[in-house]
């Protein structure tokens, strides 16, 4: 499967692609979602695609990852949570935000999908421009990262 954008290929990678990735992260942080990711791979085989890293890859340069996204699974009451970076060389560049539109529209079509939640670093700015522009709008709430942001749904099929 590959999502598509203007820019971009966004695609899911496998198990083994999954474990070099955390094999060669640096990040602590980064290493243990990457192996929440993964066990929820593992864990949940029939929903893998809620739970694995998708790499965001340049359209005019095949090969080129610039960075990843990946939900945190597809909650019973079809509440889907999106994570997601790119590397410093490709910040300022509207990359995240094509990425993140175009995979919530895609999460937007899929069954049982009502809305995408996110948070983020209260001082990282960025993010949260990413997030207004993709239609995100601030719940008033903060998780464990910082404010909480949420994309409802808007359909007529299952809800």
């Amino acid at each position: 499967m590959r999502i598509e954008s203007e820019r971009l290929y966004i695609y899911p990678i496998g198990d083994e692609e999954m474990e070099k990735l955390i094999a060669d992260e640096t990040d602590p942080e980064l290493k243990r979602a990457y192996s929440e990711m993964l066990r929820g791979c593992i864990d949940h085989p029939a929903n893998r695609i809620w739970y694995a890293v998708w790499n965001i890859e340049l359209k005019n340069s095949p090969g080129a990852v610039v960075g990843d996204l990946s939900f945190k699974g597809l909650e019973a009451d079809g509440t889907a949570e999106i994570g997601y970076g790119l590397a410093e060389a490709y910040r300022g560049r509207g990359y995240m935000t094509e990425a993140v539109k175009a995979v919530c529209r895609w999460a937007g079509s899929q069954k049982g999908v009502k809305r995408i939640e996110a948070e983020t670093l209260p001082d990282n700015t960025a993010s949260q421009k990413v997030l207004y522009a993709s239609g995100f709008r601030p719940t008033g709430t903060s998780g464990r990262e910082g404010p909480r942001f949420v994309l409802y749904i808007r359909r007529n099929n299952d809800g």
